[in-house]
């Protein structure tokens, strides 16, 4: 199924979770907050929440600096 991540369209498996593409991209312990089509999707969620067809998911890290 095809969807953007981070303004990247991909393609993923059907009934893939949050949890799994973090997997999938190796960045899981790199992301610090999930959104769907502009609404946060709690990091407990993340194992359960299936996106769909032509979903937009921006994965955002934060980083310090000064």
């Amino acid at each position: 199924m095809l969807v953007t991540i981070n303004g990247e369209k991909r393609e993923i498996k059907e009934g893939a979770t949050i949890a799994d593409i973090l997997k999938e991209l190796g960045v899981q312990d790199k992301v610090m907050a999930a959104a769907v089509n502009m609404n946060i999707v709690k990091k407990e969620e993340w194992p359960t929440y299936r996106p769909k067809e032509g979903d937009k998911i921006e994965f955002l890290g934060f980083t310090g600096g000064g």
